[in-house]
């Protein structure tokens, strides 16, 4: 299968609820019993049967992908987090030398006027803006790198750093559209919900009537939780749609909704399911590190006359001996936050594009499609 994507219609040839049924039916491998109601199991060619999945199936789908494509995941993925943390390094580098006279002269004055502070604001927010575009960036080519996997994954197929790479690039422009997108969805109901609560408490105050109609305004506001809700588990299978069947952002969207109808709450649980699994991993490897760090050193800390000179200076009256230390917990804090998150994510995407998989061979046959063009490599 080349990078044409999946398609609704599957990788190999015409599927759909109305297509003919092959070995494999709309629901998977199954069709009628055999002699005594024996049913032959599904073929497997990759890391899920070719067959409706359970949870578990899907939760072992997940480890089975990360466990037999790591470096292609996570040798992509940490490349891309990679270049995003040289692109902050490199902004704030840059921050520093545009205003680094600006701030001394800030430091030296003893009122500094809106002329001295307008250029470090002006280039504080201009590289925010910029930091924030390459995050959303990068995030959705992470989102993508998981379906490109999961594309060979299915399939058993093997797969390189280069081609997991060049395909997740290519559809990144596709995953970031539905990521924009989501967002304006969700910020119409938040949007609105405030400003109907700005101009209720402004009505409020003006009548001084009761603010018992505040409580209602906070009753409403829970209304909004459920909505945003609804909307990410409706859209939660947009990226997977992106990348599998080369979508565009709209039909991603569409298509998401689609697959998801139906099935919204077998979805939510297993989505909500999957997140609290990832927090509470993250918890057991985080938390440890919270009370292994360097302590204050309070047998060398005096109380000053007068503030230190410097921050540096600071931190050596603070932690004495122990302020290499602590340098290297930060590091090491860093690093493991980094790995938590990378693993975070890719599990997550993994257990959406997977729920996507079981969603298309419940109602597509997709089963069939994938077995056919396994039997083709």
């Amino acid at each position: 299968m080349a990078h044409q994507g999946w398609g609704p219609q599957g990788p190999n040839g015409p599927q759909g609820p109305n297509s003919p049924q092959g070995p494999y039916g709309p629901q998977g491998w199954g069709g009628a019993p055999g002699w005594g109601g024996w049913q032959p199991p599904p073929p497997q060619p990759g890391v899920i049967p070719l067959a409706p999945l359970d949870i578990g199936k899907i939760y072992n789908g997940a480890f089975s992908t990360i466990g037999r494509y790591a470096k292609q995941l996570f040798g992509v993925m940490g490349a891309g987090l990679a270049l995003l943390v040289a692109a902050i390094a490199g902004s704030f580098a840059l921050v520093w030398v545009v205003v680094e006279d600006n701030w001394q002269a800030v430091m030296d004055a003893d009122r500094p006027t809106w002329s001295l502070l307008s250029p470090i604001v002006t280039a504080i927010v201009v590289a925010y803006a910029v930091l924030l575009l390459l995050t959303l960036l990068v995030n959705s080519f992470l989102t993508a790198v998981s379906p490109v996997i999961l594309e060979h994954a299915a399939l058993g197929r093997r797969t390189t750093f280069g081609a997991v790479w060049r395909r997740a690039w290519a559809r990144t422009p596709s995953v970031l559209g539905v990521s924009v997108l989501t967002y304006l969805l969700i910020a119409i109901p938040v949007v609105l919900f405030f400003l109907f609560w700005i101009s209720l408490v402004v009505a409020v105050l003006a009548t001084d009537s009761s603010f018992l109609s505040i409580g209602s305004v906070f009753l409403l506001g829970l209304l909004i939780m459920p909505l945003v809700t609804w909307l990410l588990v409706a859209f939660s299978f947009a990226p997977a749609a992106a990348v599998l069947e080369s979508a565009g952002p709209i039909t991603a969207l569409k298509r998401s909704y689609r697959l998801v109808r139906g099935a919204w709450w077998r979805t939510f649980g297993i989505l909500l399911l999957t997140w609290l699994m990832v927090m509470f991993a993250g918890w057991i490897v985080q938390i440890p590190l919270m009370f292994a760090g360097p302590q204050p050193s309070y047998d060398t800390y005096r109380p000053y006359d007068e503030p230190p000179s410097d921050f540096g200076t600071l931190l050596t009256d603070v932690y004495g001996d122990s302020l290499s230390g602590l340098w290297t917990y930060l590091i090491l804090s860093a690093v493991v936050g980094m790995v938590v998150q990378l693993l975070a994510t890719a599990f997550t995407q993994l257990v959406g594009g997977l729920l996507y998989i079981d969603q298309r061979i419940r109602r597509e046959g997709l089963a069939d499609s994938l077995a056919r063009a396994a039997a083709q490599q």
